[in-house]
């Protein structure tokens, strides 16, 4: 009972002698703690940051509906660096669109759209803006997003065919572009070309990968003719009959495709197909990735804190030499002082984890106010609660690797040096 009593008294007066100590020196206590602050706080930030935009993205993607599946070209992406790859892919065309329609070969297939990306600015008697811009069918996207023109309409069919050079704009491009006029019947011009304002869709904000109010729509067909000159799309957009039958038409799609372009082997493919489900496994993943990326990179902070926390911990020891002496002197251990300088120094990495922590969900919070406010839409804070907890227990353990090499100089002094020490 007597050595457990004095385990918890020199435990006892080992924390509040360490706390004593870091309290008397409180300015550069914070300054040591600076590193080990910034590095978890940037940590919490970044994954907060990462969360909010996964679920952000992942709301409108299911916004689409589980009776949608989408068809790109090229090689199914595994990372972010492969994104880009499927842009300039020319593997689905014209014929391609016509095999799908055709009912002996996807029967589950309602109504199909083919999608172009068109980059570039719009202008109306000098004034010029940078919007969103594809070429897509008007009547799908309506009917997807439940988005219908405020005014004017839409174009369907019949102007797809025609190559009719008629678009439907969101709001902010009307602003920017006509003021507090009207756009709704005049002319605008892209690339050199004449294009005529036949609906305005109403104010909403973020849908799926685009804000409506920036978007400037127009016929896929038109847009691939008079604007980019090729002969292929970025994407097709189908719907099924039934959610149920979403993979029976993934796979019928598949085998489709694989006929028209002579495909026999899966690996071969120069497509690929995804299904909402699909797609909000893939953006989770490509999200997590370039979030354990970046965190890894800040994380070498944390080092910097380390080396900062041993830098202060060592001029300490040197400044505490005839203490240490004392100590010695009237019966302390090697492992007593060891432990006394070991407890400091994570007593200042957790200090500053923690403080790390709580600055990182605020400039969390501040920061998805700020995204919703310029998103014109909602960015839901998320507080990383597994990173919280790794941070703080991380920059402990940074206190007692980078402590471990200042308690040892300090336990092996010897007692007689150090009271003499000035």
């Amino acid at each position: 009972m007597d050595l457990r009593n004095n385990f918890y008294m020199n435990i006892k007066y080992s924390v509040k002698t360490a706390y004593n100590s870091l309290l008397s020196n409180k300015s550069r206590s914070f300054l040591t703690m600076l590193g080990i602050i910034i590095g978890i706080s940037a940590i919490i930030l970044i994954v907060s940051i990462g969360k909010g935009a996964e679920r952000l993205i992942l709301d409108q993607v299911e916004g689409m509906g589980a009776d949608m599946l989408v068809v790109r070209p090229g090689k199914q992406p595994t990372g972010p660096s492969e994104m880009a790859n499927t842009l300039f892919s020319e593997s689905l065309t014209k014929g391609d669109i016509e095999a799908l329609k055709i009912k002996n070969n996807v029967p589950d297939l309602v109504s199909i759209a083919p999608a172009v990306v068109v980059t570039g600015s719009v202008s109306y008697q000098g004034e010029t803006y940078r919007p969103t811009m594809m070429g897509w069918s008007a009547e799908f996207m309506s009917d997807m997003l439940n988005i219908y023109p405020e005014r004017g309409t839409i174009f369907g069919d019949e102007e797809i065919e025609q190559l009719a050079r008629v678009v439907v704009i969101g709001t902010k491009v009307e602003e920017e572009l006509f003021g507090e006029d009207s756009a709704l019947g005049k002319n605008i011009r892209i690339k050199d070309q004449i294009f005529r304002v036949i609906g305005i869709f109403p104010t909403h904000g973020q849908a799926m990968f685009f804000n409506v109010d920036e978007i400037v729509l127009m016929p896929y067909s038109t847009a691939q003719t008079y604007l980019l000159g090729i002969n292929y799309y970025n994407e097709v957009t189908v719907r099924v009959s039934d959610p149920d039958n979403i993979d029976r038409a993934k796979y019928d799609i598949t085998a489709t495709l694989r006929d028209r372009h002579n495909i026999s082997d899966p690996d071969d493919d120069d497509f690929f197909v995804e299904s909402q489900q699909g797609v909000i496994e893939q953006i989770g993943t490509i999200l997590n990735v370039l979030t354990l990326f970046l965190s890894s990179v800040v994380a070498i902070s944390l080092v910097v804190g380390g080396i900062g926390v041993m830098n202060i911990m060592l001029v300490s020891v040197t400044e505490r030499t005839k203490e240490i002496g004392l100590r010695k002197a009237i019966g302390a251990t090697d492992n007593d002082i060891l432990f006394q300088f070991l407890l400091e120094s994570t007593m200042l990495s957790f200090a500053g984890g923690v403080i790390g922590v709580l600055l990182g969900a605020s400039l969390a919070v501040l920061t998805s106010i700020v995204l919703s406010y310029a998103l014109s839409d909602s960015w839901n804070f998320s507080f990383p609660v597994f990173a919280a907890l790794l941070g703080v227990a991380v920059s402990s353990a940074v206190g007692i690797v980078f402590g471990l090499y200042p308690a040892r100089k300090a336990a092996q002094k010897s007692p007689i040096e150090a009271l003499h020490y000035e």
